[in-house]
């Protein structure tokens, strides 16, 4: 009874992975004549004037790094203006912020801890120009990023672009597996654009029209994911969401498996509560791909990777069991017998060979698409044969303070 519902199981989520793997592969090859053509560096027709806010708490060892590669922008100076917020920093961002008091282009402004919403909110009473962005406070920009994202609001029905995100000098195992991570998502975010679906406008360096904010309200505190909710609320209001794909920002991501994981549980907790907030987009085709499609999608993969984290777990366990009882009763089978004639041909083994071939496929061309060229190093490898095993965890946490109503925490 056991094995054939957790078949079942497995051949649903099997089903389910191929399906979203194929059709993003289909949806890169349609749009991939698009894809050139965005690729293609235009002129600005128009300087518009641009505010970045940068809030900040206990950054001091980045946030000098932030704001100079704003400062090193191709941009023009009398355009650009910089606002950073400190949120009641207890280290040396106070500090370390005191060395851009004479720079005209700066201001910096501090309050009371309140959480990066607030922060943000803070920093937007004082714009006054036609775009404004969100910088985090660990992330660094190239000096054409702004440039590259602007050409896309040549377009007038575009309300918010989002950049190219790639991991800052990463070194240790889980920073390389990360790279992979953001260089999928950067894939993965292009593919949605083509959908009309983004629901996430990152924190580092996403750029909005001013007039989002008057139109459907600031930033909210949105179970700390902020970036998340805007973008669900924007799409909620039919206000276009972009990506540029080649406008490229570097962050500072978890160097250890411990800080992955409470990131990463504070994402997944915020997408779950969120979703749960905006649950009227589900299964709705008025809201089109993002209601009908991605979004049902994602909850999906959370739930079917649990299921799977779940059948993993009970089945090893059963095979210690009767290895333990076979011990106990016959004692050490210490027999080894191999058949060059034999092939497992179990179709689960077969469609789960044939999915991470998919997924390398789509690496391949993610890469392509960033880097102009495919190499394999071991980042690849890490993150093919060890991500996979601890997502779900993060996950099944997220999943059961969202089920009791237990707070997750930004750090």
């Amino acid at each position: 009874m056991f094995n054939d519902i957790s078949q079942t199981i497995i051949y649903i989520s099997l089903f389910f992975s191929l399906y979203f793997e194929v059709f993003l592969l289909i949806t890169y090859f349609e749009k991939r004549p698009l894809l050139r053509q965005e690729s293609i560096q235009q002129d600005l027709a128009r300087f518009p004037t641009v505010t970045v806010i940068v809030p900040c708490f206990n950054e001091e060892t980045t946030i000098p790094k932030t704001i100079f590669s704003l400062l090193r922008l191709d941009y023009p100076k009398d355009k650009l203006d910089i606002i950073i917020v400190d949120d009641g920093s207890v280290d040396g961002t106070l500090r370390a912020l005191h060395r851009f008091k004479n720079n005209s282009r700066v201001r910096v402004y501090s309050k009371p801890n309140g959480g990066k919403h607030t922060a943000l909110n803070y920093g937007l009473q004082y714009v006054e120009s036609e775009l404004v962005g969100c910088l985090d406070a660990d992330s660094f920009v190239e000096p054409g990023t702004l440039k590259t994202i602007l050409k896309y609001f040549n377009d007038s029905e575009t309300m918010a672009v989002t950049p190219a995100v790639r991991v800052y000098k990463p070194r240790t195992v889980i920073e390389l597996i990360q790279k992979v991570e953001y260089t999928w998502g950067i894939f993965y975010r292009k593919m949605l654009h083509f959908l009309g679906a983004i629901f996430v406008t990152p924190g580092p360096f996403t750029i909005y029209r001013t007039e989002v904010f008057r139109k459907i309200g600031d930033y909210r505190h949105a179970h700390l994911t902020e970036d998340l909710e805007l973008a669900l609320r924007m799409q909620t209001n039919r206000l276009k969401i972009v990506n540029a794909h080649n406008a490229y920002v570097h962050t500072v991501v978890p160097k250890t498996l411990r800080s992955l994981y409470k990131q990463r549980l504070r994402w997944t907790y915020g997408f779950l509560n969120n979703s749960l907030d905006y649950k009227f987009l589900i299964f709705n085709k008025r809201y089109g791909n993002i209601g009908f499609y991605v979004l049902p999608m994602a909850i999906i993969s959370i739930f079917s990777s649990i299921l799977l984290l779940l059948i993993l777990t009970s089945t090893n366990i059963a095979r210690a069991y009767d290895g333990l009882i076979k011990f106990i009763t016959v004692g050490p089978d210490l027999g080894f017998s191999f058949d060059w004639f034999f092939v497992h041909t179990s179709p689960s083994l077969f469609l789960t060979v044939f999915s991470v071939g998919l997924i390398v496929s789509i690496l391949v061309l993610a890469r392509r698409m960033t880097e102009g060229r495919f190499h394999f190093s071991l980042d690849l490898f890490y993150f093919l044969f060890l991500y996979g095993l601890i997502v779900p965890f993060w996950i099944s946490h997220a999943l059961f303070n969202t089920v009791f109503s237990r707070k997750t925490t930004w750090r």
